[in-house]
């Protein structure tokens, strides 16, 4: 098959539409009725359709109020972190044509990591900033570092064909990944307290206990820019999966294109980790997962990356919630309990397959 006869993504796609939509509303339902009392999805069913549509059903005030003011809003920022996860992975292994590239890669994680502690230890911006607002302002001072530091490398922007700008933007990446995690390291040695450092390690770890419906105004829209910007750019996707040159040459503006998804990617990250903290796994794992289930054309990929990135963080952060009685887990540490494991039986297949 020639590169010219790659396939126009609403060819093969227009099936996602009926998948979609009931899978995310079943997952999310089912986010919202389990946890350590645990809710009939009847129950949920009834207090969406009160709060949506007015229809007045008879249901108990408490189990009203632990659904829609807790677990509902939880559960929509877990599939919308967990979406936007998985496609910035998937974005970042096509575009820098590295199997191991995921979210973090960029440094993106590191810089929220010391925008957080400057906010809870250094006290930065006199008690007026959030943890939430510094953490997304250190993510985006990091991805800025590593943009102005890979360009740098180029030479006023002569970096040379598509793979050493993939090149360079890793280096850059691991560079700034080093620099925000010391700086971050050095703030909680020389200023925090003993509860202080506890309390910006579990956020570290990942920490969904503290979202609430303002977060998700914030997440949702963040998550809806990225998806439709990668199903927008599927056939581009596509092209680079035969090497930058293959896409230059069926038109592709390859700098255009990797710069501006790799942004997105960035922004994505910034404003998920700005939320929930850190949470592995999920962008390097599900990309994986899904190519061996649809293939690797990425007008199936991007839906099922996104619908496999909601559904595997719902059903992780109901781990998290359960799993230890009366204690609630970090769910980085669940997502890593669960992805590494299968991102190894992934290499295993991959190898023996070959």
């Amino acid at each position: 098959m020639s590169l010219a006869s790659l396939p126009l993504p609403r060819r093969r796609t227009w099936h996602w539409s009926l998948i979609v939509p009931p899978v995310l509303l079943l997952a999310l339902a089912t986010g919202a009725a389990l946890g350590e009392t645990p809710i009939p999805l009847g129950v949920v069913l009834q207090v969406i359709a009160n709060k949506l549509l007015g229809a007045g059903f008879p249901v108990d005030r408490i189990d009203e109020g632990i659904i829609w003011n807790y677990r509902l809003a939880r559960a929509i920022v877990a599939a919308c972190c967990g979406a936007g996860l998985a496609l910035s992975g998937l974005v970042l292994q096509a575009l820098l044509r590295n199997a191991l590239a995921d979210p973090y890669l960029l440094g993106i994680s590191a810089g929220a990591s010391s925008g957080a502690v400057a906010v809870t230890v250094l006290g930065l911006g006199g008690g007026a900033i959030s943890l939430s607002l510094g953490a997304f302002g250190g993510a985006l001072l990091a991805f800025v570092f590593v943009a102005l530091l890979a360009h740098a490398a180029g030479g006023d922007g002569n970096i040379g064909s598509g793979t050493q700008i993939a090149g360079v933007i890793i280096l850059a990446g691991i560079a700034g990944s080093q620099l925000f995690n010391a700086l971050t390291a050095f703030m909680i040695a020389k200023s925090a307290n003993a509860d202080q450092a506890r309390g910006i390690m579990f956020w570290i770890m990942g920490n969904l206990s503290g979202v609430r419906w303002p977060d998700v105004a914030l997440v949702v829209p963040a998550a809806l820019l990225g998806t439709l910007a990668c199903l927008f750019n599927t056939r581009a996707l596509d092209a680079f999966t035969f090497g930058s040159d293959s896409a230059a040459a069926l038109g592709i503006a390859v700098r255009r294109v990797q710069f501006g998804l790799i942004g997105i990617a960035a922004l994505m990250t910034a404003v998920i980790v700005s939320i929930v903290g850190s949470i592995g796994f999920v962008g390097l794992v599900i990309p994986h997962a899904m190519r061996i289930l649809v293939g690797t054309r990425h007008g199936r990929l991007v839906p099922a990356s996104a619908l496999g990135g909601a559904v595997f963080l719902i059903a992780a952060d109901v781990i998290s919630r359960t799993l230890v009685p009366g204690q609630v887990l970090p769910i980085g540490v669940v997502t890593a309990l669960i992805g590494a494991p299968v991102f190894a039986l992934i290499l295993i297949g991959g190898r023996t397959g070959r």
